[in-house]
Order: C-alpha cells, then structure tokens, then sequence
C-alpha cells in the first residue's frame, strides 16, 4: 500500500500549484471556445456537449490525476530548523 501511496502522494509547491492552476484555466476556456465554434459550425448542440466533456476530461486527466510532474515541483518549501 505505502508504494501506490507515494505514486498519488502528489507532492507539490506553491509556484507549481500556481502554474497548475494557470494552465487549467486557459485549457478549460480553450476548450470551451473550441466546443462551441465546433457545435456552432455543425449546428449540433449535442457535439457542443460532447465536446466540451471529453475536453474537460482530458484537462483533469493531464493537470490533476497524473502523478506530478518534476516541472511543478521547482521550487520545494524550505522549512525552517527548530532552536
């Protein structure tokens, strides 16, 4: 169990849960953009919807549920030693 717990843990810093959540933002409205000219161009609201989730999957899949990456753990905390 303790392996798989440190495949998840998702150790983290602050700079890169900035960085994360800067690049879910513009994915997720990327994708909505992009669902909505692809549901307009086919005038289908159901591919509008589609669209839209299986993008938003993909965006939590790549900026969340993947374990983290080295480029969002640059900057690790520096605790201080106790006196």
């Amino acid at each position: 169990m303790a392996p798989l717990q440190d495949i998840f843990e998702g150790k983290i810093d602050f700079i890169g849960q900035r960085r994360v959540d800067s690049i879910a933002r513009v994915a997720l409205a990327a994708c909505t953009i992009a669902s909505f000219v692809v549901g307009y161009a086919l005038q289908s609201l159901r591919v509008t919807m589609g669209t839209f989730a299986l993008s938003t999957l993909l965006v939590v899949v790549v900026c969340t549920v993947v374990p983290p990456w080295p480029v969002y753990n640059r900057h690790p905390v520096r605790w201080r030693k106790d006196c």
